[in-house]
């Protein structure tokens, strides 16, 4: 990982702070529906501002399409983001040129400021040079405390940071700390317990973990792939079976490196894909030819539980079935929960992220216990693939 600055090497005292945050949050109706993004940026606008730093807020918003609009506006966010914070915010009515200069100089040190959405201009996808360097000039220092846009190389999370003395702020610090932990310098055993649907979708982070980690469990319909694979009949479940060839590379790169690859011993398997279907449980080897595996079976959940016992670090990405129905959630919540009671107990670090994961933990009670739990998304998954994010390479320490 990056050896990047934090806010404690800076002095933003009297400063004018330019914060990159995530604030593409769901609105319905004009009203926030999650606030999980903004409560968790709250910290270090309101460490800034407690230190004298007058701050201003960039993000983008929703996926506007030839300039402004009033759907997309980031104005929508506002009473949120003033309830998470404390304190009133201030709202310019775009991110670059008078408009945005006006409202930052009408603040006072120690307050915030929230600037209209990046993507109203063209400029910050291209990651356009002069309009990083219009951001740049509304301010004295750079914070990117939105880790879950790392992995975009825009202007307002690569090119400005170039510009201006940049750091983390809080929450990408501890995003960073805790991946680092998981898989750069992790205690071991470490495991990774991977789910959903497609491995065309994680080739390239099955590619890396075999080589990373010393257990790899898998579960969802990527396991069956693998499972096919083998030679194993999986009926009518979710299958690549043209993926085989690739299931098999994994598994041998697996074998080289010296993870032990866990796949399902036995499946909850059902004739039709509905809550409360029909269902009965068989070994993976007796699959009936009109079922298909929506869940992992009891013993496969004993013996997962078992496997990561044995460990230090867990990763996690992904769910073990159809767990946003019942009762095909059975197998996802009880590791879930194990992996919980393990970090609780100190026994293991759980650091979990990407796609359906965090609704898949949400479900099953687990994400307040693990250790941490990233919003991040695709940035998540490309630090599981073992890309550089250019985000987090902007914020290297510098001479």
């Amino acid at each position: 990982m990056t050896d990047f600055r934090a806010i404690d090497d800076l002095n933003v005292a009297g400063k004018t702070v330019l914060v990159r945050g995530d604030l593409n949050v769901p609105v319905k109706d004009g009203r926030v529906t999650d606030s999980t993004r903004i409560d968790r940026l709250a910290p270090t606008l309101t460490e800034l501002a407690r230190k004298g730093a007058k701050v201003v807020v960039l993000s983008h918003f929703g996926r506007p399409k030839g300039g402004a609009d009033t759907a997309n506006s980031l104005r929508q966010v506002l009473p949120e983001l003033e309830r998470a914070v404390g304190a009133k915010v201030t709202f310019g009515d775009d991110c670059v040129g008078p408009k945005a200069k006006m409202a930052i100089a009408k603040a006072a040190a120690g307050s915030i400021v929230l600037l209209e959405n990046l993507r109203f201009h063209a400029g910050e996808e291209k990651n356009d040079k002069a309009f990083a360097k219009a951001l740049a000039e509304l301010g004295d220092i750079y914070i990117n405390d939105a880790f879950s846009c790392a992995h975009r190389a825009h202007a307002s999370t690569e090119a400005v940071a170039r510009l201006l003395p940049s750091a983390a702020g809080r929450l990408m610090q501890a995003e960073l700390v805790a991946l680092a932990r998981a898989l750069e310098k992790p205690e071991r055993p470490v495991a990774a317990v991977v789910g959903g649907a497609k491995i065309s979708t994680k080739l390239d982070l099955l590619g890396n973990l075999v080589r990373r980690v010393d257990k790899l469990v898998l579960g969802g319909g990527m396991a069956n792939t693998f499972l096919f694979a083998q030679g194993v009949s999986v009926g009518k479940s979710l299958c690549e079976a043209d993926m085989a060839d690739q299931a098999r590379a994994i598994a041998a790169t697996a074998k080289e490196s010296g993870c032990a690859l866990i796949l399902p011993e036995d499946a909850v398997v059902a004739r039709e894909f509905k809550a409360g279907a029909a269902n009965e449980v068989v070994p993976v080897s007796a699959l009936p030819a009109d079922g298909m595996m929506l869940d992992i079976g009891p013993a496969s959940i004993v013996a997962i539980i078992e496997q990561l016992k044995g460990c230090k670090t867990v990763v996690w990405n992904g769910p073990l079935g159809a767990f946003e129905i019942e009762p095909f959630d059975k197998g996802t919540n009880a590791v879930a929960q194990a992996v919980a009671a393990l970090t609780r107990d100190g026994v293991v670090l759980s650091v979990a992220g990407g796609g359906d994961t965090v609704a898949a933990l949400g479900h099953a009670g687990a994400v307040d216990a693990f250790s941490y739990v990233s919003t991040a998304g695709g940035a998540f998954l490309e630090w599981l693939e073992g890309k550089a994010l250019p985000g987090v390479a902007a914020l290297g320490r510098r001479g």
